[in-house]
């Protein structure tokens, strides 16, 4: 090499893409309790089915018998209601799947749906339309919608952003979804 002339050598540049695999590791995964229930627990899988296609910073996944789970589903004779999230590992909350509103004619998917959303953290958005998921009861008996907006999957996926293994201590409020 002669002096004052420049070595140039190839550059490669390498670009780290995150894989569905990675994301799927990196998401929080949360357990839910369906033994108390009742007649509600396929509809309530079908609820946490809405969240796991929806989201990907949270996971809900059926907890094993005799596991302590973040999410307990109680079927109830009341209004359905929920403690307010976001639950995070070692957490609990509950859900009272209220069988009022199923007499009164609601969605039975809308209501699992709406419900674990306030278990990850969403309120109440009322008076709110049909396409709302967390407007509950407002949305009216004829709702069918079963799925999140997209301002409420983004609250979701911020609720559970870069935190998968933090418990943090909130005070629990309970919602209700009386009209």
């Amino acid at each position: 090499m002669v002096a004052g002339t420049a070595l140039l050598l190839p550059v490669t540049a390498l670009t780290a893409v995150p894989s569905a695999a990675a994301a799927e590791i990196q998401a929080t995964t949360l357990t839910y309790d369906d033994s108390q229930a009742a007649e509600f627990k396929d509809v309530v899988a079908q609820g946490v089915n809405v969240w796991n296609t929806s989201v990907t910073n949270v996971r809900i996944v059926k907890a094993s018998p005799g596991q302590r789970a973040n999410i307990r589903v109680v079927a109830d004779p009341g209004w359905p209601r929920a403690t307010l999230g976001p639950v995070r590992p070692g957490g609990q909350v509950t859900v009272w799947y209220g069988r009022v509103a199923v007499q009164q004619g609601y969605n039975k998917v809308r209501i699992a749906s709406h419900e674990l959303g306030h278990s990850l953290g969403l309120p109440d958005v009322k008076p709110g339309p049909c396409s709302s998921l967390m407007s509950g009861s407002t949305g009216g008996v004829s709702c069918a919608n079963t799925k999140p907006n997209s301002a409420e999957i983004a609250q979701v996926q911020r609720n559970y952003a870069g935190r998968t293994a933090q418990q943090v201590a909130t005070p629990e409020i309970v919602l209700t979804d009386a009209a």
